[in-house]
């Protein structure tokens, strides 16, 4: 799924010319917290509520007050992994997209994103989760996908994140359509790969469920 098909048209953008008393109405009414702010055609950053509330009269206008993460732009092309990894690391619940001609497109709202995310097939299918570590230089997800359908399963998604200790190590997850995922561990044991985490379908979903919930509590959607 790519930004594109991601975009809330439901959320308007703010002129630097509205009121601030517009864009609380528009908040309470979509029961969002921050709103974009976008003139001829450029986004130039998003209004929260809690910089409206430390303001002295909801008449003043939008271009009086403070906006945050005007960096929080993607490409319309933008894959949904790379919307989340923005949203985490400008701390926005919302992120504007760019056509091809660099022109505000819409916005999409990161509650909607991780709704997407969990209707994947990938996290509805039954399996389990492998967690590996190595280095960089050794990953080669056609080797790794050749062992696991060696014994008779597949990979149905996979994740890399660099390893927060090394630079030149990477922690891979992969979820594998079969609950009982024992000879695939065994079998990347048996060819030099490193195991840090092993889970069971039960066991992930509980504690992704836990990690999602605490993700909406943070952005409080």
């Amino acid at each position: 799924m790519i930004a594109h098909e991601l975009i809330n048209h439901m959320i308007p953008p703010l002129k630097k010319s509205d009121k601030v008393g517009k864009a609380m109405a528009w908040m309470e009414e979509l029961r969002l917290k921050e709103l974009p702010v976008v003139e001829k055609g450029v986004f130039l950053g998003i209004l929260s509520e809690e910089e409206i509330l430390n303001g002295s009269s909801l008449e003043r206008l939008v271009e009086e007050y403070e906006l945050e993460a005007d960096k929080a732009v993607i490409h319309n092309q933008a894959h949904l992994y790379e919307v989340l990894r923005l949203a985490t690391d400008q701390e926005v619940a919302l992120v504007a997209v760019y056509d091809q001609n660099e022109s505000y497109e819409g916005v999409i709202s990161i509650q909607d994103t991780i709704t997407a995310f969990a209707q994947s097939a990938a996290v509805h299918l039954k399996g389990g989760i492998v967690l590996l570590s190595m280095n960089y230089r050794d990953y080669a997800l056609s080797e790794i996908s050749r062992l696991v359908e060696s014994e008779n399963a597949k990979i149905l998604s996979s994740c890399i994140k660099e390893d927060e200790r090394d630079a030149a190590k990477i922690k891979l997850t992969l979820k594998i359509d079969q609950e009982d995922i024992s000879r695939v561990v065994a079998t990347l044991e048996r060819f030099g790969y490193k195991i840090i985490g092993r889970f069971q379908e039960t066991e992930y979903l509980n504690d992704d469920k836990d990690k999602v919930d605490l993700l909406l509590k943070y952005l409080n959607i």
